[in-house]
């Protein structure tokens, strides 16, 4: 019988990574730069955590469950490979400046879907920033003069930013994360960087990490778009659209009364990322399941009437596909 999923978090450390996914890591291990909630990136398959199927990995739930567990639609076009990864991204440094490729340019090049994502910034230090794009109009030429008279920095949009903000990043926009952040992102399921910027930063052996400015080039999006960041209304006890795009719609919910919530329109599974607070989960079909602030839990598409008790004030990320 399915239920509310919750799934053993896959660590990776990174030398830019901070200590706040500590707590998630046995050894409390620092230096974690990402912690996968859900994940179906290929040797990255997230493995149930609790109830009787814990110790199932997602493809193999997938296989036995198909349209119940994430929707006929989705189950359809995507078959056993689920469709999104979930993150946790601390940055104690900066993050390369990077880009990814669309789905058609990804399907030729590597035979993999492209990656759309959002972050929405979950904690900030102060000053932090992002990069998202081009400061003004620019083209190829230019751009690949920049880069290599390495004035690249000269022509990208910097972002101030705060707890609470919310951002999309289409495939084409060159972006990056800067220290201080620490970000809750959705993506297509996809694992393909382009790296184009590292700081001319050099590893302890003194070498320099490996740029990708000829499959990047070719994938930029160059026009000048002036907002990146999401315009949204912060509404208690009701949820607010974040982002929709064609891979996921993410809403946000701040809630501090029991939440009824209907998907019966819905033919997709739903993934609740729990930013702040911590509330219970009932379906009315089995037992319910507690969600701690910074986990994760995916409700199976069979369920089209769930209830949300909050045992504080909880802020959530409501994230799944629609048509």
């Amino acid at each position: 019988m399915l239920y509310p999923l919750k799934f053993h978090p896959i660590l990776k450390k990174k030398i830019w990574g901070g200590e706040r996914l500590s707590y998630k890591s046995e050894q409390h291990e620092e230096s974690i730069g990402e912690s996968w909630e859900i994940s179906a990136v290929e040797d990255n398959i997230s493995v149930v955590s609790n109830g009787i199927l814990a110790d199932n990995d997602l493809q193999e739930l997938i296989e036995v469950y198909m349209g119940d567990l994430v929707g006929d639609r989705v189950y359809e076009k995507f078959g056993v490979e689920f469709p999104l990864l979930i993150k946790y991204i601390d940055a104690n440094d900066d993050l390369s400046i990077q880009v990814h490729p669309d789905d058609e340019t990804a399907k030729e090049r590597h035979n993999a879907y492209g990656k759309t994502e959002m972050w929405y910034i979950a904690d900030a230090e102060k000053d932090a920033s992002l990069i998202m794009g081009f400061n003004k109009e620019t083209d190829k030429a230019e751009y690949l003069q920049a880069l290599h008279s390495n004035r690249l920095m000269d022509i990208l949009n910097t972002e101030k930013v705060k707890k609470g903000d919310s951002f999309f990043i289409p495939a084409g926009l060159v972006h990056a994360i800067g220290k201080g952040c620490y970000i809750a992102e959705i993506q297509q399921t996809s694992d393909i960087t382009y790296r184009i910027y590292d700081y001319n930063r050099k590893d302890a052996e003194g070498h320099t990490r490996e740029l990708h400015t000829d499959l990047a080039t070719d994938v930029i999006d160059y026009h000048y778009h002036p907002k990146h960041k999401v315009d949204y209304t912060p509404h208690d006890n009701k949820s607010v659209q974040l982002v929709k795009c064609p891979y996921f719609t993410t809403n946000l919910l701040v809630f501090d009364r029991d939440i009824e919530k209907e998907y019966v329109h819905l033919d997709s599974f739903v993934i609740y990322m729990c930013i702040q607070g911590k509330f219970t989960i009932s379906t009315g079909e089995c037992e319910p399941v507690m969600v701690n602030k910074g986990e994760t839990v995916l409700v199976p598409a069979c369920f089209k009437n769930v209830t949300l008790y909050p045992d504080e004030v909880s802020r959530v990320l409501e994230i799944y596909v629609e048509e």
